[in-house]
């Protein structure tokens, strides 16, 4: 898949945001992410840090969770909301994921140089609706949010 093909539409990015959305809902923080093999979903999660008092509960990290053992990762994409913190790209070197598909980089820069410096491909969408979700949570919760960037 070149990386003209990745577009807001993608049902996998869609899974993600609807997992974002979800945390939302429940009044966590806004960060989804999704696994995919070959456009099909292995599975979805969402940042489950405030619902189960988990420091290491990202998106990305619920995602992969949610997905079980896998034989490899070397030929998935991962599809997140906001740019990769250290914590969830260091997972993503760790299991050899090629791809990442990004919904924003703007409200929280990530850890791209790092990603790409271990030979990641990283898409970034630009997805206004990721920008507005971030950009009003983090004005709303600004304590919530630096916890969660250890900040």
């Amino acid at each position: 898949m070149t990386e003209s093909a990745f577009t807001i539409a993608d049902p996998a990015f869609e899974a993600a945001y609807q997992a974002a959305q979800k945390s939302l809902s429940e009044g966590g923080i806004p960060i989804g992410a999704a696994l995919a093999r070959a456009g099909e979903v292995i599975a979805s999660g969402h940042n489950e840090r405030v619902q189960h008092g988990d420091p290491i509960a990202h998106g990305e990290m619920s995602a992969l969770r949610a997905a079980g053992r896998q034989k490899s990762y070397r030929d998935t994409t991962l599809y997140t909301t906001l740019a990769p913190c250290a914590m969830c790209t260091g997972t993503i070197i760790q299991f050899k994921i090629p791809r990442v598909v990004v919904g924003e980089a703007e409200t929280f820069p990530g850890e791209f140089e790092l990603l790409r410096s271990r030979g990641v491909e990283v898409v970034v969408l630009n997805d206004p609706r990721c920008v507005d979700m971030m950009r009003t949570f983090q004005d709303d919760h600004p304590e919530l949010w630096a916890e969660d960037i250890a900040e």
